[in-house]
């Protein structure tokens, strides 16, 4: 099935276009729900054909979550056995991630206990999306974990002076190092947004508009609507910084430009329209990411550049194309630039030709340079999260996060 809809009509507003978005996400839901749940703890990684991985024992803090956050969804939305697997996941949070001891969330278990214990902003801030995401959900355990993880973020990860959060300490909270990393701001932003549209607390919201006014209004605005990745500890720019490839690669993350293109539009809602700047900036996020990002002869956004715009990791992977999907969406509502328009037709037709397995379910994980499907830094079937959130919110009014858009549609 390819997502087809009449050249007359713009693909958001198409019966048939939202038919496909809509098939997708059930698609989704299928694949990831049976065989996902580990009995011993956690979530598994699922291979090609959804089935757990053997190999994968480890259960990351960001993965348990983002199952949370994404099966509330599927509780919202009527998905019989959807409130199973949040459970499931709360208990993971409660009984493998917490440290009881010292308070936080470790990064990782398995099958012996706590893996990587570090308390990473990251996670935590996943850890406040997929509070808020049960909440909004009903689940009983959500305003227990939702007060546990405020608490964690304001007393341990919240820096005043900065507006913004520390990146990650060890177990017992002494610093790792100085480092500061937009990307675990970025999702930390998302998850306090979806606290605010969960709770109603005006400072949510207020620590999001800090963090983004950081990170875009300031630094990215800074270097010509591209987002600077690494930070030393007084939020100036490291660009000689070379971390983990998955989480922290060298040089500019194209897909997170795009991210952030779709956040800010949604804190412009929120405060209803006071981050005036909000909707110039996520415009000019969105054109420079296409521009550099995307491969002019074979398509696809490359996952990373070089400082001076050139390709540097020239795979394309699953998210940044789910993202670019939902911000030329979100930023298409708002803006009737036909740019918009065509950059989503462009981006949907692509990922639906190369990335979507029709035949065994779920997103690819990545391409190589000759658009073959590749193993690189992602194994097995890239996770639920990325993938649903570009199918659904294009569905919904691009006013709220996600969840809150189907819980108002619900009601």
């Amino acid at each position: 099935m390819t997502a087809i809809a009449g050249e007359g009509a713009r693909w958001r507003d198409d019966t048939r276009h939202k038919a496909w978005l809509a098939a997708q996400a059930e698609g989704l839901f299928r694949f990831f729900a049976p065989h996902s749940i580990d009995p011993t703890g956690g979530f598994a990684a699922l291979d090609d054909f959804g089935l757990p991985m053997p190999r994968e024992r480890e259960r990351q803090l960001h993965s348990t979550t983002r199952m949370i956050h994404c099966f509330s969804i599927a509780h919202l939305m009527g998905r019989p056995g959807a409130m199973d697997l949040i459970d499931h996941g709360m208990k993971a949070l409660r009984d493998h991630h917490r440290d009881a001891k010292n308070g936080g969330y470790f990064w990782s278990f398995d099958a012996d206990g706590p893996r990587v214990r570090d308390k990473r902003a990251y996670g935590h801030g996943f850890v406040l999306l997929a509070a808020s995401s049960a909440k909004a959900a009903g689940h009983p355990g959500a305003d227990a974990l939702l007060e546990d993880i405020v608490d964690v973020l304001d007393r341990r990860f919240w820096e005043a002076k900065h507006g913004a959060s520390a990146e990650e300490f060890r177990e017992d909270w002494t610093a790792i190092d100085d480092y500061r990393g937009q990307n675990a701001n970025m999702h930390l932003t998302e998850a306090l947004m979806a606290a605010y549209e969960a709770t109603g607390e005006r400072e949510f919201l207020n620590k999001a508009t800090s963090i983004a006014e950081l990170i875009l209004h300031r630094n990215a605005a800074a270097a010509d609507w591209r987002v600077p990745e690494h930070y030393h500890s007084d939020w100036t720019v490291d660009a000689a910084y070379s971390g983990n490839v998955m989480f922290r690669p060298y040089g500019y993350t194209p897909g997170h430009a795009l991210e952030w293109s779709r956040l800010v539009m949604q804190l412009h809602a929120l405060s209803k329209g006071a981050v005036d700047w909000a909707p110039g900036a996520a415009a000019n996020l969105f054109r420079q990411a296409v521009r550099q990002g995307w491969d002019g002869k074979n398509g696809g956004l490359y996952y990373t550049l070089e400082y001076d715009g050139a390709a540097r990791v020239r795979d394309r992977l699953w998210w940044p194309m789910c993202e670019g999907m939902a911000a030329a969406y979100v930023i298409g509502r708002h803006d009737d630039d036909p740019f918009f328009e065509e950059w989503y037709r462009r981006i949907v037709t692509f990922a639906d030709a190369h990335f979507i397995d029709h035949a065994n379910g779920g997103w690819r994980p990545a391409l190589d340079d000759d658009l073959a499907p590749m193993q690189g830094i992602f194994v097995g079937k890239g996770d639920i999260y990325h993938a649903l959130q570009a199918c659904l919110i294009p569905l919904y009014p691009a006013t709220k996060g996600i969840v809150a858009a189907v819980k108002a549609a619900k009601e």
